[in-house]
Parts: structure tokens; sequence; C-alpha cells
């Protein structure tokens, strides 16, 4: 709950953290995390419950107060096996600690009364449906049922009952309703609400992946929609021990793994990843094209360094300081290739970046822009005669998609090979084999000398 109070304050502009769970057993330390993370993910939903059932808006309370309402709120209504008393006890106890007998008692209150707006059958037992539909009385589930609640309790107007319902902000449903219509708007609402498997890329996979012999045997396998791709099913520790055993095989949704495969005809002899991140794309790009010199960069110093240690003695990787780029660039005769994964607002990818879904709005989107104009700009000085661009987001904004490879034709004087662009698909409900992040990615080419 220590958590969920320290970002408060802080809401909607959340950045992620992991919740410490030294001490526990793994079992309280799933729990710890589940709690954590459905909070996080349904903050509007769990608040406008608490809203109701308080008669009064529950944003205006102190921290400790709203974190307790909210892991609260999240046990009783979106985890299952938790019993109402071990729900509310736990709460009202912390918050006891934290902020005295009174607040407490408050919390205790309305966390009971949330209790009361789930729709129970003659057992007392929660009442499902098989599919949430938008109603006025019912709230998407991570699994693709529907809570069913005692009365009209969402709001009126459908966008602002969609956002609510599953967690994303009113600002981008409206959005998406304007641009792709009502029912899809829906779906990739709903998309952000459920658990997203783990896939892995074996595209470039020198041997066979032959899960069921690794790790003893702790993992499985299932051939995603997407050629080349895995879901993985098994403990943590077994997949890492797998991963580091085969280094030609990583995690990566194939909306991600798309915007490379797309330029994989190239023949780059220097490629430059300029915003590298962890380093997941410049495996790929080292993969693909296995004849390339690859440079790889990020201005954020925590991912740099992990960058320098995860290629630390590569024969073709080499990270680079982020503003010896230039020169190191211009060293080798300029870059064929150019990947641009900018930082985006992440509208592709809720269901992972939960965080996201709070602070998307008109200024965040307007900043964002303008930051990946001026890395476009900032790249196209780094090619040779003839070089490419490869532009890619894990948003689906047109602003930070189209609009900005637009820009750079007409600023540029470059070419629009080619572009792609995928809205979410899979989500609660569909098989893990067909889950898929949105994504945006372009080709950009540029003239001879």
């Amino acid at each position: 709950m220590s958590a969920v109070a320290s970002h408060v304050l802080d809401f909607p502009d959340l950045s992620p953290i992991v919740p410490m769970d030294r001490g526990l057993t793994g079992r309280d330390a799933a729990l710890m995390h589940a709690m954590y993370d459905a909070a996080i993910r349904r903050w509007t939903t769990l608040e406008w419950l608490a809203s109701v059932a308080a008669g009064r808006d529950v944003r205006g309370l102190e921290p400790p107060v709203r974190a307790g309402l909210l892991v609260g709120a999240a046990q009783l209504v979106l985890l299952d096996r938790i019993p109402d008393h071990a729900a509310i006890d736990e709460s009202v106890e912390w918050v006891k600690q934290v902020k005295g007998k009174g607040a407490a008692g408050l919390v205790n209150a309305v966390l009971r009364k949330v209790g009361r707006l789930r729709q129970v059958d003659g057992q007392g037992e929660r009442v499902h449906r098989s599919a949430w539909t938008g109603r006025l009385d019912e709230i998407p589930l991570a699994d693709g049922r529907a809570l069913a609640l005692a009365g009209s309790v969402m709001p009126e107007e459908w966008a602002v009952r969609a956002a609510v319902a599953t967690g994303i902000s009113s600002w981008l449903v409206k959005r998406w309703e304007k641009q792709h219509g009502a029912e899809q708007a829906r779906r990739i609402a709903l998309h952000g609400v459920g658990m997203t498997p783990v896939i892995v890329n074996a595209t470039c996979a020198e041997k066979p992946v032959d899960f069921p012999l690794a790790a003893g045997g702790s993992l499985t396998l299932h051939r995603h929609a997407a050629a080349g791709h895995f879901v993985v099913e098994g403990p943590r520790e077994g997949l890492i021990q797998f991963l580091d055993a085969r280094r030609d095989v990583w995690v990566q949704d194939p909306s991600s793994s798309a915007a490379i495969e797309s330029v994989k005809s190239l023949t780059p002899g220097v490629v430059v990843d300029l915003c590298a991140g962890q380093g997941t794309k410049t495996r790929q790009l080292a993969a693909v094209f296995a004849g390339a010199k690859v440079l790889a960069t990020d201005v954020d110093e925590r991912r740099f360094q992990t960058l320098r240690e995860q290629f630390a003695g590569h024969p073709r990787v080499s990270v680079v300081a982020p503003d010896l780029m230039e020169n190191a660039a211009r060293g080798l005769g300029g870059a064929d290739l150019v990947l641009l994964d900018v930082p985006c607002s992440n509208t592709g990818v809720l269901a992972r970046r939960v965080e996201a879904r709070h602070r998307a709005g008109e200024e965040q989107l307007r900043r964002l822009a303008e930051i990946q104009a001026g890395i476009v700009d900032r790249a196209a000085g780094m090619l040779r005669p003839g070089g490419a661009i490869l532009y890619a987001t894990c948003s689906i904004e047109n602003e930070e998609n189209g609009a900005i490879v637009r820009r750079a034709v007409s600023k540029h004087g470059c070419i629009l090979s080619h572009e792609r662009s995928a809205i979410p698909s899979g989500g609660p409900g569909a098989p893990a084999v067909e889950h898929r992040d949105g994504s945006y990615s372009a080709l950009l080419t540029f003239a001879g000398g």
C-alpha cells in the first residue's frame, strides 16, 4: 500500500516502480505485486467505485487514505480468492497505523459499501458475465469476463463510461472514438485491461527452439499467430535461464519486431540505433543485418549502462555515448540506416505500460512530437548519401506517427518508402497467441550523393 500511496501526489504523471517484496514468500510476493498492478492499472475504475460508495469524490482525500481505498477496492472487485474481511481489514489496519483511527474508520465504511456494489447470487457469490459489453452495471475483468454490479453504477456518457470501466483516460477514449469509431475504441481500451503474455522472438534463431528441454522442462511453448514468435508459460527463473543460454532468442512482441522485419531486404554496412533503450531492437538489428557494424546509444543513463553491459565484447555492436554518436557515425563514413525507436506516449502498449494510460493528454502529445521531430532531424545528419531512417513508435496516435514522417519528407526531401501501423489486438478473453501490441513504423529514404 505504501507503494501506491507514493504515487498519489504524482497522479496522473506516474513513473513505474517495483514494490519491495523482500522477506515475503513467493506466494505473498506474487499477491502483493498483483494488488499493486491492479491498483495502478485500474486506478480510475477503483476511485470511481469508491466515490460512488462514499457518496463523494474520494480524490480529495489524503494520500494514505486514497491508497487504502485503491488497494482494498482492487482486492474486492478485481482479485479472486481474497475474502472480503481480509481485504478490508488489511487496508483498514494499514491506514490506522499511518493516519489513525478516524481515517481507518472512513476506509472501513467505504470499502464495505464498495463490496455491496457487486451483484451477488443466492449463495453470496459474485455474478460474472461472459464478456464486457459496456453496460452501466458492469466492469471488464482481465480474463475477458465482466463483473456484474448491483445497479447502474457507471457514468452515463459512453466514452467516459468506457474510460472509467477500463482504467483509460477519457481523453484517449474520446480520441479513439473520433478516429476509429466507438466499437474499435472500446476494443482498444479493453486491450489495456488484460495481463500481457510473455512472447519471444525466434525469427533469428540459429537452431530450433525447444522449450520443453529448457530449464529442466519448466517452460512450455505455444506458437504465436505471428511467424517465428512463441508465447512462453512457466516460471520467470526458467525463462531467464533459457534466455541466458540462447542469445539468438529474446522477449519481443510481434508488433515491435515487425519494424525491422519490414526492412530486412536492406543490406546496410553501418547501422545506428539512436534510441536503443534496453537493447532489444539492437539485438534484432545485429541478427538481421549479420554483416553490419551496429552503433547503439540511449540518453537515459541507466539504459545506457545496461546497453554497455549487454553488448560488452560483442564483435559488431559498439555502445557509444550519446554526445559522441555523430562523430562515431562520421568516422565510419556515415550510417546506411538509422533506427529511431523514439520515446512516445505508449498508447499502443497500455497493457504493458500501465502507468502511461493516466498521463496521456494534449500537452504530453505536443511535447513528445517536438522531441520526436528533433530526433529525426538529428538522425538525418548522421546518414551517408542514399541512407535511410527507420522511424518506429509504440503509439497509435497520428501526431507521433504519420505527422512526424510527413514533416520529415517536407523538410528533408526524403522519400517515404513504406509505412505500417498496427492497432492492439487480442486482449482479455482472447488466446494469448493472438496478442499483439499497437505500433507504427516507416522507412524514409534519403537521396544519394
